[in-house]
């Protein structure tokens, strides 16, 4: 699984553990999917810049 499909799936456990009252839970899940979709914009615009830059091969 890739970082945007994880933090997918946590904001998807944050709000199912919230409607059925798990409060704590969800708030957990909540805070580990925006560190998630927070590292994936991060790597997304460096991997843009370098592609606009005209670096072709990082590895």
């Amino acid at each position: 699984m890739g970082i945007l499909e994880l933090a997918i799936a946590a904001v998807v456990i944050a709000v199912v553990a919230g409607l059925l009252g798990f409060t704590g839970i969800a708030a957990g899940a909540a805070v580990i999917a925006r560190w998630l979709f927070g590292i994936f914009i991060i790597l997304a615009l460096i991997f843009f810049i370098l592609l606009a830059l005209g670096v072709t091969a990082l590895f």
